[in-house]
């Protein structure tokens, strides 16, 4: 008997700062697996963004992050565990427009301030949790029936 918390999938991947070349690598992975497994497009679309815009702020502000994938029949949950400078002020950093990127990251098109925002918009529930020299945990869920 399949309850609403039994795993369908479950998988691990590593992301690296400052490794733009696989930038957004994970995020793809991630989308191709949901659409194997049957998701809707609407729920893919919402996982893939929310996934890419935490790996884009892996590769810009951490030195590495590692990334938990977990599918049951009712939710979609991406962690990322990261270790770098961490985030001082949560809060702060979850506005629109607020960043901390460097003018080199701008002129690459990434530091425009909307990464946790926009993670916001597309989970349904968002948990960040950060420690200054340490390192982040973004939680995303993403309910599977919408």
């Amino acid at each position: 008997m399949t309850g609403e918390r039994d795993i369908v999938l479950k998988e691990q991947f590593t992301v690296t700062g400052r490794d733009f070349g696989r930038a957004g690598t994970v995020s793809t992975t991630i989308k191709s697996k949901l659409k194997q497994i049957g998701f809707s497009p609407d729920v893919i679309r919402r996982v893939a963004i929310a996934t890419y815009e935490a790996e884009i702020n892996v590769v810009v502000y951490a030195d590495r992050a590692t990334v938990t994938f977990e599918v049951t029949p009712a939710e979609i949950t991406v962690t990322l565990e990261d270790q770098g400078r961490g985030i001082a002020d949560i809060e702060q950093a979850m506005q629109e427009g607020f960043s901390t990127a460097t003018d080199e990251i701008r002129e690459m098109g990434f530091g425009a301030g909307m990464g946790l925002p926009n993670i916001k918009k597309n989970s349904d529930d968002l948990k960040v949790t950060s420690e200054v020299g340490v390192g982040t945990t973004v939680r995303i869920k993403v309910l599977a029936r919408q």
